[in-house]
């Protein structure tokens, strides 16, 4: 006799990803777990995704408005007839087997609320250095603190359908950090878990400036939330990081200290840049393994930026959080169902 194989609804938010959705369906539609079925939510494209789509067999639901990701997955997971949603975004290509392991995995642990993949080192398209960059970077950070989490990994995770409606949907007023906010939520009843079992390639930001102007506004937006719970996310942001980061910009500050306090101050900043570098060490070792000396140099370069960046944003988000309310209550907000 057949062991029993409940029904998993595939959702997939897209906006503007014509190029990479090919992948992304071929890679859902050659899934090795047969029991799926498949909701898209084009959430107003303005490229030919949703041609594309249809092109393929993909019956194609759209939202009212661009509402973001959270409005997306929502108006999806309302659709859904599957005991199992499988949230992957458009922009990733699954490995054969991520949806049979994610259903394994849910199924072996009723504790277990959520289970996130983990994106793979080479990015989906090598389309520039930066690319490059933000695969490993991205990779390692999270296959260092696999495991037990706090931190939801939206572009990729699968959880029961009777626990999304527990916990309730996405936040749709929340465009950068509805994961990091719905993760939270899962982990007040259920254990969250990531894990390279589920795994995929992702198209990464191949540009610098969009890059830093997400990873500005993440940091950012986080201010309020981990305020609010006095404490960071588990996985992911650990205080090696964290502390990185302000080397970096406390490097850079201090850089004018010989010019105003005297020579004896010159040996600060190295100093500085120096702990900043060890305490991101492990990531070094990993990305000068896997890569040349040369990229090596590159990606330590891109990476004090990064941290510069980082550190801003905490730094805004601080100053925000002091002067408006409404920014300190964004997260204070219900988190009503969306249907289109």
């Amino acid at each position: 006799m057949n062991a029993y194989r409940p029904l998993v609804t595939v959702i997939i938010p897209n906006y503007n990803h014509e190029r990479s959705l090919p992948l992304c369906l071929a890679a859902v539609q050659e899934q090795t777990y047969p029991a799926l079925e498949i909701v898209m939510v084009d959430d107003r494209s303005t490229d030919g995704s949703v041609r594309v789509a249809e092109s393929m067999g993909i019956t194609v639901m759209s939202t009212q408005v661009n509402g973001g990701s959270a409005v997306a997955r929502n108006t999806g997971a309302h659709q859904a007839s599957g005991e199992i949603l499988f949230f992957v975004d458009s922009d990733i290509a699954l490995a054969p087997d991520a949806v049979e392991r994610a259903v394994a995995l849910l199924s072996a642990d009723p504790s277990i609320g959520a289970v996130c993949g983990i994106e793979d080192p080479d990015p989906l398209f090598r389309d520039s250095r930066v690319e490059d960059y933000r695969a490993l970077q991205h990779h390692y950070w999270t296959i260092d603190t696999a495991g037990e989490v706090s931190f939801l990994w939206s572009a990729m995770f699968a959880m029961r359908a009777e626990v999304f409606a527990e916990v309730g949907p996405f936040n749709p007023s929340l465009r950068y950090t509805e994961e990091v906010d719905y993760g939270h939520r899962i982990n007040r009843r259920y254990r969250l878990l990531s894990t390279p079992a589920i795994h995929g390639r992702l198209d990464h930001d191949a540009e610098l400036g969009p890059l830093l102007r997400k990873l500005f506004h993440r940091g950012r937006l986080r201010v309020p939330l981990y305020a609010k719970k006095r404490r960071f996310a588990r996985g992911y942001e650990t205080a090696s990081r964290a502390w990185s980061s302000l080397a970096s910009l406390l490097a850079v500050a201090a850089l004018p200290l010989p010019l105003v306090l005297g020579p004896v101050w010159a040996p600060v900043p190295a100093l500085l840049l120096a702990a900043s570098l060890a305490l991101d060490a492990g990531m070094y070792r990993f990305v000068f393994a896997r890569r040349c000396p040369v990229f090596g140099v590159y990606f330590v370069g891109v990476h004090f930026l990064v941290n510069l960046v980082i550190s801003a944003a905490v730094i805004a988000g601080m100053l925000q959080w002091l002067a408006s309310a409404r920014f300190r209550e964004i997260y204070d907000a219900p988190a009503p169902v969306t249907v289109t």
